[in-house]
C-alpha cells in the first residue's frame, strides 16, 4: 500500500498546492518540497528489501473484462528513478520561492510542477503497460500546461511540443496494444518474460520501432529534437525540471524498461546507436553555436540524452549500468546548471554571454558552484560525472552489432564529449571570465543559492564516492541486463581505453574553446536548417489542406453538408453488397403490423419532402418519429419507444424556438436539383435498408443479448435489461456519452448569450426591454401550474422506477426538460430559476456520477462497478441508481441550456427600441422574396 498512499500524496499535494499558495505565498515551494522529502521517505522505508533483489508490489482490479489492472511495483530501476524525481523535486520546490514574483500564477504552477511530479512517479512504478501509457500522457499534458503558464510567448513552443509527444504517445499505444495482444497479457513484468514469443511474433519489429518512436519523441530525438529547446519559455523551475527529473527522462526510462525485450538484437542496436549518436552530436554542435545560456543548456540536454540512448542501444551490461550513472549525474549537474541561469537572469537581467562578464568578482560562490556543474558536465575529475562518462566510453567500444561498430561509436562519443567540453567552458567564462561590467551586483540569498549548491555539491562528492551509488545503479541495471553480471563502478580502474578517450576530449574541447572567436564566426556562418519552420509551415500546410476539405461544410447551403454523406453511404451499400452478395432470406417472423406502418411513413416522407411550410415539414418530421416510436412498441422495445417520443417532443419545441427567427416558407428547389436529390435520397435509402437487413434484423439472437438477458437480475438486481445495461454493465460507456451532453451544454452556453445578457452596447438609461411574451400567455402560465408539478413528479418517478420498469435517468431527464420548457415557453423565456441554472446542473451531474464511480475502487471494486449502499439499501437505492441520477442532471442541464439559449440567444434587438412580441409583417425568404409570415 506504501506505493499507493505516495502516488495519492503527490495526488493531494498537487491539489492543496493552489490553496496553499493563498496563505504562503510563493513560499509554497518549501511545503511541497517537505511534502516530497516525505513521499520519499515512504518509499525508502522499502529500499532494503529492494536492494536485496526484492519487489515491492500492489495491485487493484481496474478493468477485469480486458484483464488490466491498477498495478505499480517498485523494483531497481522503478526505484533508481523515483529518487531522480522527488530528490530533484526537492530541489526545484526549494529554489522556486526565491525564484517567483509575488504575484502572477504561482499556485497553478506550483500545483502543475507537483502534479507532473506525479505523473512521473506513477509512469516509473507502472507494472501494468496500459497503466503505464496513461502516465505517459498525462505527463504531456502537464508539460503543455506548465508552458501556457508562459502566456501568449509559448503558444507555438507548447503546439510544438504537444504535437510532437503526442504523437509519441499514439506510437505508444499501438506498442502497448500489439504487446498485449501477443502476450495476452497487459502485466509488464510477464510481457518482459516473454521474450521469444515477442520476438517470435511477426509484430516484434513494428512493436519494437513504435517504442523507439515514442521514446524519441519524449526525449528529443533527431529528427524530433526541436520541441525541446522551443520549450525554454517556460519558466526556469519549469525547465530545469522537465529537463532534469520529468519529461525528458521518460523516453530514456521506457527504452530500459523495453531493453530485455530487444536487447542484442542488431536491428534495435543500430537504430538506437545511430539517432543517438546523431543527436548527440548535432545537440552538442547546435548548443556551442548557442549565446543564450538557456538554449546552450536546452540544446545540451538534446545531446546527453542522445548519448544515453546510444549507450542503451549496445545493450550490455556495462552500457547499461552506465546508462544508469549517468542518467543519475545528467539530473544532478543540469538541475544545477538550470538553477544558476535563472540566478544570473534574475541577478543581471540577462542571459546572453556577449553581455555578461566577470562576475566571479561580484558572485564568487555562483561562480564557484557553476563551475563545478560545468565541470561534471564536461566529464572532468574528481566530478560525478567524470565516472559516468569513463563508463560510458567503454560501454560505446562494446557496441558489436556491426564490424567496426564499436570503434566508431566510440570515435563519435569523443566528438559528442569534445564539444560539451567546449561549451561547458564557454558557459564558465561567457558568464564570469573577463572584466566586470556590472560591479553593482552581489550574491542572491543563501536561500536562493542553497538548492543549486546541495547538487552541485553531490556531483562533487559522489566522484570519489561512487560506491555510495554502487548498490543503488548496478540493483537497477539488474531489471534489464538480458545477459551477464552486472559490474560495480570504480573512481579510477587503471589505464584504459576510456581514460584516452577522455583526454582526447579534454585536450581537442580545450583548443575549441582557445579558439573560441573563430570557431564562433565560423559556426554562426553555416546556416542549418530550421526545423521548428519547416514544422510550423508542414503544420499550417495541414491546417490549409483541412480548411479546404471542410470548405463544403462551412456553407449555408443545406445540400453541401448531406450530400457527402449520403453518396458516401449509397457508396458504402454498393460495397456491401459486392462483399456480401444476396441478403438472407425474409424472416417469417415478420408482424402483419409492420407494413402498414412502413406504408405511413413512406406517405408521411412524401408529404415531407413536397411540403414548403416550414412549420408543416417540423410537423410532418415529428409525425416521422412518432410513428417509429410506435413501431418500436410493436416491436417490445418500450424504453427505446419512450426516449423516441420525449426526443421529438423536445426536438420539436426546439426548432420552433429556433423557426421564430427564420421564414416559415421554405425555398423550392429546380427540377434538375430535386430529381437529383430524390434519386439521390432513395439510392441513400435502399443502401440503408439493405444494410439493417444484413446486418442486424436477420439473425439469431446474439451472444451478447442472450448473456444480458440471463445474467442482468442475477448480477444487477434489475429486470429492466435495457437500464442495467446502461448504468451497470456499459456504464463507462454511458459516463462517456453523457460528458458529451455535458460538453454541448458548455458549448451553448458560451457560444450563445441570452438577449438580455448585458452588452456593451446597451441602450441608455431609462430605456427598458420588454420580455417577449408568447401568443395565449395566460392559459400556458395557469396550466402549466397545473401541468410542472405533475410532470416533475412523473419524472422523478420514471427515474426512481429505471432498473425494473421502462424508464431510467435519461428518460426522466427528457420529462423533466419538457416541464422545463413549458416554464420557459409559458412565461416568456425568463431566466431559468437558480436550482436549474445549467451550469450547476451540469457540474453536478458530472459530480455525482463521478464520485459514483470513483467510490468503487474504495471498497476493492473496479471503476464504476455497481455496489450496494448499506444506509439506503433497505430502500432499494444503490449506486446504479445514484449514478443514473448524475447522468438525469447532466441530460438535464444540456436541455436547460438549450431552453435559456436558443430561445432568447443571439444578438438581440437593436439598443434604444424595445423588443415586442409581436412579429415583422413581412420578411425574406432564403431566395430573397419577400414572404408573409402568418402566424400558425
Amino acid at each position: 500500500m506504501i506505493l499507493g498512499v505516495a502516488l495519492l500524496a503527490m495526488l493531494g499535494l498537487a491539489a492543496a498546492a493552489p490553496l496553499a499558495h493563498r496563505r504562503l505565498g510563493r513560499n509554497t515551494g518549501y511545503l511541497l518540497a517537505a511534502g516530497f522529502v516525505v513521499v520519499g521517505g515512504l518509499l525508502a522505508t522499502r529500499a532494503p528489501a529492494v536492494l536485496d533483489g526484492g519487489t515491492v508490489d500492489v495491485s487493484w482490479a481496474w478493468m477485469p473484462s480486458l484483464q488490466v489492472s491498477f498495478t505499480l511495483r517498485l523494483d531497481g530501476l522503478s526505484g533508481l528513478f523515483c529518487a531522480i524525481v522527488l530528490g530533484v523535486g526537492v530541489l526545484i520546490m526549494a529554489y522556486s520561492p526565491r525564484y517567483m514574483s509575488e504575484s502572477g500564477r504561482n499556485g497553478a504552477v506550483y500545483g502543475l510542477l507537483t502534479l507532473f511530479a506525479g505523473a512521473m512517479l506513477g509512469l516509473v512504478l507502472a507494472a501494468d503497460v496500459v497503466l503505464l501509457y496513461v502516465f505517459w500522457e498525462l505527463t504531456t499534458v502537464c508539460s503543455f500546461f506548465l508552458l501556457g503558464t508562459a502566456g501568449q510567448v509559448a503558444l507555438k513552443p507548447g503546439r510544438r511540443a504537444l504535437l510532437i509527444t503526442a504523437a509519441g504517445g499514439l506510437a505508444l499505444l499501438l506498442a502497448v496494444v500489439m504487446l498485449s495482444v501477443v502476450v495476452g497479457t497487459t502485466d509488464l513484468t510477464t510481457i518482459l518474460a516473454e521474450r521469444d514469443a515477442v520476438l517470435a511474433s511477426p509484430l516484434a519489429w513494428p512493436i519494437g520501432a513504435l517504442i523507439a518512436t515514442a521514446a524519441f519523441s519524449k526525449s528529443a530525438q533527431l529528427p524530433l529534437h526541436f520541441w525541446l529547446p522551443g520549450a525554454m519559455v517556460a519558466m526556469t523551475p519549469v525547465s530545469a525540471y522537465l529537463h532534469a527529473a520529468t519529461m525528458v527522462k521518460a523516453g530514456i526510462y521506457l527504452l530500459m524498461r523495453m531493453t530485455p525485450l530487444f536487447a542484442e538484437r542488431p536491428a534495435w542496436s543500430a537504430l538506437l546507436l545511430t539517432v543517438g549518436l546523431s543527436t548527440a552530436v548535432a545537440g552538442a554542435f547546435m548548443a556551442l553555436r548557442e549565446h543564450d545560456l538557456k538554449a546552450i543548456l536546452a540544446q545540451s540536454t538534446v545531446s546527453q540524452l542522445g548519448l544515453l540512448i546510444a549507450v542503451i542501444g549496445v545493450g550490455t551490461p556495462v552500457a547499461l549500468a552506465a546508462a544508469m550513472l549517468h542518467t543519475f549525474a545528467h539530473a544532478l549537474f543540469k538541475a544545477t546548471l538550470f538553477m544558476l541561469v535563472g540566478i544570473i537572469d534574475k541577478e543581471t537581467g540577462s542571459r546572453d554571454i556577449r553581455e555578461l562578464s566577470g562576475l566571479r568578482r561580484v558572485m564568487p560562490v555562483t561562480a564557484t558552484v557553476t563551475a563545478l556543474a560545468a565541470l561534471s558536465m564536461a566529464g572532468v575529475p574528481p566530478m560525478l560525472g567524470f565516472v559516468s562518462k569513463e563508463y560510458l566510453f567503454q560501454g560505446l567500444l562494446e557496441a558489436d552489432f556491426a564490424p567496426w561498430a564499436g570503434p566508431v561509436a566510440g570515435a563519435v562519443g569523443v566528438t559528442a564529449s569534445t564539444l560539451t567540453f567546449a561549451y561547458g567552458l564557454r558557459i564558465v567564462y561567457g558568464a564570469f571570465g573577463g572584466p566586470t561590467r556590472q560591479p553593482d551586483l552581489y550574491e542572491p540569498s543563501a536561500a536562493f543559492l542553497a538548492p543549486a549548491v546541495v547538487a552541485a555539491a553531490a556531483g562533487l562528492a559522489l566522484g570519489p564516492g561512487i560506491d555510495l551509488l554502487n548498490p543503488a545503479v548496478t540493483r537497477a541495471a539488474a531489471d534489464v541486463v538480458y545477459a551477464g553480471a552486472v559490474p560495480e563502478f570504480s573512481f579510477w580502474h587503471g589505464l584504459s581505453p576510456e581514460v584516452v578517450m577522455s583526454a582526447i576530449t579534454i585536450a581537442v574541447g580545450t583548443l575549441l574553446f582557445l579558439r573560441r572567436a573563430p570557431v564562433d564566426r565560423a559556426l554562426q556562418r553555416l546556416r542549418l536548417p530550421d526545423s521548428a519552420a519547416i514544422f510550423e509551415r508542414a503544420h499550417d500546410a495541414t491546417l490549409a489542406l483541412g480548411s479546404a476539405v471542410g470548405r463544403p461544410d462551412r456553407s449555408g447551403i443545406l445540400a453541401a453538408h448531406l450530400s457527402r454523406p449520403v453518396v458516401a453511404l449509397v457508396a458504402l451499400g454498393l460495397a456491401g453488397v459486392a462483399v456480401v452478395g444476396d441478403l438472407p432470406a425474409r424472416s417469417p417472423t415478420d408482424r402483419p403490423l409492420d407494413w402498414p406502418v412502413l406504408g405511413l411513413l413512406a406517405l408521411t416522407v412524401a408529404a415531407t419532402v413536397r411540403t414548403r411550410s416550414a412549420l408543416a415539414a417540423l410537423g410532418l418530421v415529428g409525425t416521422l418519429g412518432l410513428v417509429v416510436a410506435a413501431w418500436f412498441l410493436l416491436a417490445g422495445a418500450v424504453d427505446v419507444a419512450l426516449t423516441l417520443l420525449l426526443v421529438e417532443v423536445l426536438t420539436a419545441v426546439v426548432a420552433v424556438l429556433v423557426l421564430r427567427r427564420l421564414p416559415l416558407h421554405l425555398r423550392g428547389a429546380s427540377r434538375p436539383r430535386a430529381a437529383l436529390a430524390a434519386g439521390l435520397g432513395l439510392a441513400a435509402g435502399v443502401a440503408a435498408a439493405a444494410a439493417t437487413m444484413a446486418l442486424t434484423g436477420r439473425r439469431d439472437r446474439s451472444g451478447a443479448g442472450a448473456y444480458f438477458l440471463e445474467s442482468a437480475e442475477p448480477e444487477t438486481g434489475g429486470t429492466n435489461v435495457v437500464n442495467t445495461i446502461l448504468v451497470d454493465f456499459r456504464g463507462m460507456d454511458t459516463f462517456g456519452e453523457a460528458i458529451v451532453l455535458g460538453a454541448a451544454a458548455v458549448g451553448l452556453l458560451v457560444l450563445l448569450r441570452r438577449a438580455d445578457t448585458p452588452r456593451t452596447d446597451a441602450p441608455p438609461r431609462g430605456v427598458t426591454r420588454r420580455r417577449e411574451q408568447t401568443d395565449d400567455g395566460l392559459v400556458l402560465q395557469v396550466s402549466s401550474r397545473v401541468l410542472i408539478p405533475g410532470m416533475a413528479m412523473l419524472s422523478a418517478y420514471l427515474l426512481w422506477r429505471g432498473h425494473d420498469e421502462p424508464g431510467g435517468g435519461f428518460i426522466a431527464a427528457l420529462v423533466g426538460g419538457t416541464a422545463v420548457g413549458l416554464h420557459q415557453v409559458a412565461h416568456g423565456f425568463p431566466g431559468l430559476p437558480r436550482l436549474l441554472r445549467p451550469e450547476l446542473l451540469v457540474g453536478v451531474g458530472l459530480v455525482v456520477a463521478l464520485g459514483t464511480g470513483l467510490a468503487a475502487p474504495a471498497l476493492g471494486e473496479p471503476f464504476l462497478t455497481p455496489f450496494d449502499i448499506p444506509v439506503l439499501g433497505a430502500l432499494g437505492i444503490g449506486s446504479a441508481l445514484v449514478f443514473d441520477l448524475g447522468i438525469y442532471l447532466l441530460v438535464l442541464g444540456l436541455l436547460a441550456a438549450a431552453f435559456d439559449r436558443l430561445a432568447t440567444g443571439g444578438p438581440g434587438p437593436d439598443p434604444g427600441t424595445e423588443a415586442t412580441h409581436a412579429r415583422p409583417p413581412a420578411a425574406r425568404a432564403v431566395g430573397g422574396a419577400p414572404v408573409s409570415r402568418e402566424a400558425p
